[in-house]
């Protein structure tokens, strides 16, 4: 489905045939685009409502502006309100997370619950804390793609999978470099303070958001949940896709976020 944002084409696809009116809405990172969660489609599709947008720039979805991140949140709240979803669960990746956490402050009366995966995207971090992370960034940027968003295992064992991965990013306009715009941040507290059930997820071997720099996160939000991945790296919903839906379907069942 298609809705118009100003000059920019948004594309989703919007998943509806399940007798529930309970809405997954997946925010992907900047490797990806609304093929990425396939998994997720077939894991869910018979049981919730599901709606996988493409970020400006990404995928299907325009950006002749080149606004970027300074329109993801906009954007967000465009396609919800387009495809009548007034209230949903955001699963959100990597870049996808800095667009959750701002419409999570922003509008809290309609998410039910927040995964964030291998993120840091759209926190104010302590100083010492972003030192690192900017240290890090510096560091990752000499390396290729695939180094940055899978792990080394996954790369060892699925050759087939990492060429797939591939493929879906090569139909981005926008990569990592050229990526536009900027996200807001918040304070840990203020994203506690809107009362969202909250997780955060990440991999062992995520090379870009360190599983205990996540740590450290959850440790900053109180009342939120943290798991880690073992042999997975910055994509665990595309590397380990099972225990990934396994996880989440435990978490909003424990916390009542659906049924």
């Amino acid at each position: 489905m298609w809705v118009e944002a100003g000059q920019a084409h948004l594309y989703y696809e919007y998943y509806d045939e399940a007798p529930s009116r309970d809405t997954l809405v997946f925010l992907h990172g900047v490797g990806g685009n609304h093929a990425s969660w396939f998994h997720q489609v077939a894991h869910w599709r018979s049981r919730y409502r599901l709606l996988i947008a493409d970020a400006r720039g990404f995928g299907r979805s325009t950006d002749p502006g080149r606004l970027g991140r300074d329109r993801f949140v906009e954007d967000l709240e465009t396609i919800l309100d387009h495809a009548g979803v007034e209230r949903a669960v955001l699963v959100a990746q990597s870049m996808g997370g800095g667009t959750a956490v701002t419409f999570t402050c922003r509008y809290p009366e309609r998410v039910r619950g927040l995964v964030l995966v291998d993120t840091l995207f759209g926190f104010e971090l302590p100083a010492a804390q972003a030192q690192r992370m900017q240290a890090l960034s510096d560091h990752n940027a000499l390396r290729s793609q695939i180094e940055r968003v899978l792990g080394r295992t996954f790369i060892e064992k699925h050759p087939d999978q990492v060429a797939l991965y591939s493929a879906i990013a090569s139909f981005n306009i926008t990569n990592v470099r050229t990526l536009s715009g900027h996200q807001q941040q918040h304070s840990p507290a203020a994203l506690a303070a809107t009362g969202v059930p909250i997780l955060l997820v990440a991999g062992d071997e995520d090379v870009l958001f360190p599983a205990r720099e996540i740590a450290l996160l959850h440790e900053q939000i109180a009342g939120s949940g943290f798991h880690c991945f073992s042999g997975v790296g910055h994509s665990p919903y595309f590397e380990a896709p099972d225990r990934f839906n396994r996880l989440l379907d435990d978490w909003w069942r424990n916390e009542g976020v659906l049924s």
